[in-house]
């Protein structure tokens, strides 16, 4: 999985980007709503992390221009804005999800994977093709029933592929 994660605050990004690297996750990280936009015009990605305080540009007026423009990204906003009423307007722009700050690395991750499941239109995280079964939530891969080791790179490759749906990578 590819994420594109939009956070202007340096410390907060560093700790998200490590962790969602540790978990296997590709991730590209940009601090403003200009470098989000010139990054999705020519890097592919599967799902986007949005903070809605940024410095050149509210994010939910982004988010609302790039749902306008047809972008169909998966979009899950983390932010310190708690109100109901933010989290309402927040999904109601376009958002899929919506997650508080303070949150904990597991649950984003989890939300990540549902979102580009529910995008994919499964139902359930495991991904069959034929014979072959990706686990992506526990890098379980098994082809005729028997198990694959696979490194953290080749995993990825595998679940990028899978993903894809047909399309050129």
């Amino acid at each position: 999985m590819r994420v594109l994660l939009i956070e202007d605050d340096e410390l907060i990004a560093h700790g998200i980007l490590a962790g969602l690297r540790a978990h296997g996750l590709t991730v590209d990280g940009v601090r403003t709503s200009a470098q989000a936009e010139a990054a999705l015009s020519v890097v592919h990605c599967d799902v986007v992390i949005l903070d809605l305080g940024l410095p050149d540009e509210d994010g939910m007026r982004l988010l609302q221009r790039l749902r306008a423009n047809g972008m169909a990204l998966p979009v899950l906003i983390l932010t310190a804005r708690d109100a109901v009423e933010d989290r309402v307007a927040g999904l109601r722009a376009g958002a899929d999800d919506y997650l508080l700050k303070p949150f904990d690395l597991n649950e984003l991750v989890a939300r990540l994977q549902a979102l580009l499941r529910r995008a994919a239109g499964r139902s359930v995280d495991v991904i069959e093709h034929g014979p072959l079964r990706l686990d992506p939530a526990s890098g379980e891969v098994s082809l005729h029933g028997r198990a694959i080791a696979l490194s953290r790179r080749e995993l990825a490759l595998l679940a990028a592929l899978l993903h894809a749906g047909g399309r050129i990578l």
